[in-house]
């Protein structure tokens, strides 16, 4: 039940807000800041983890090996091999507050598209979680029945550790997580360019074209001409991810200095 007496509606009257509202207005504010953090945070924990991964497990080209290659060398990284990817597995989580953060930000101007926008960060945390954790669980276990494994055992292990790359590699985690989050980028980069957002519009283009990029080059297992514009997107999407969580912290300061001032009596 809202409560706001007439005294209160008086002392407010310039900005029509009472306590209640200045409260509320600072748990949103908090919450798009915790949507900035997390993409900056992501963004950074992307990049130490992505180049552990390059040096310790020749990340991503061994994605394309064979198990014979890849497996033995899997288990060659260790228990903190094994941690890493656990961690990478868990990063996609970041989606979730970013997609919120994100939508409390945007709402005023495009609240339709910025709510479908959350829902597509969603689907690419779950997505990319279930694509990147099959390394430290599943086939981390796969891993050491190779390595124990004959001739016969070590063809299926082979033809599984095939399939389920296929189906939570590169159809769940890389298509449909990539896709996911690149609309999610789309909707809101489209929000931050309407009237009112409270965005720079260099953000909104910037925001724009790494979408764009990351749209063609989720298509690189499938055409080899688009892998040009995956590798350009390979160094965006952690520069936009950047911007996107300054962006949001920005905003939500803005937002709470505003709530601040217009609460004053």
């Amino acid at each position: 039940m809202r409560v706001c007496t007439v005294e209160t509606v008086t002392t407010f009257a310039s900005t029509s807000a009472c306590p209640e509202d200045a409260m509320r207005s600072n748990r949103t504010d908090a919450t798009i800041r915790a949507g900035g953090v997390s993409l900056i945070g992501g963004a950074v924990a992307f990049l130490v983890v992505f180049s552990f991964l390059a040096a310790r497990f020749d990340y991503p080209t061994v994605l394309d090996g064979s198990a014979a290659d890849v497996l033995p060398s899997l288990l060659a990284t260790g228990a903190a091999g094994r941690a890493v990817w656990a961690v990478y597995g868990l990063l996609p989580l970041i989606w979730i507050p970013a997609g919120v953060g994100a939508f409390h930000a945007l709402r005023a101007v495009r609240e339709g598209s910025v709510r479908i926008a959350m829902l597509f960060a969603v689907v690419a945390s779950i997505s990319m979680m279930l694509g990147l954790l099959r390394w430290p669980s599943v086939h981390w276990k796969l891993a050491e029945a190779y390595i124990a494994g004959g001739p016969s055992e070590k063809a299926v292990i082979a033809a599984l550790f095939s399939g389920l790359n296929s189906y939570l590699g590169n159809y769940l985690g890389e298509f449909v997580g990539e896709l996911s989050f690149s609309v999610f980028f789309l909707l809101s980069a489209l929000a931050m360019l309407a009237p009112g957002a409270r965005f720079p519009r260099w953000m909104g283009y910037l925001g724009l074209v790494t979408a764009v990029a990351g749209l063609v080059g989720m298509f690189r297992n499938v055409a080899d001409m688009v892998d040009p514009v995956a590798e350009v997107n390979n160094y965006l999407l952690p520069l936009w991810m950047i911007v996107f969580g300054i962006g949001l912290l920005r905003h939500g300061r803005v937002a709470s200095l505003a709530a601040s001032t217009n609460a004053a009596p």
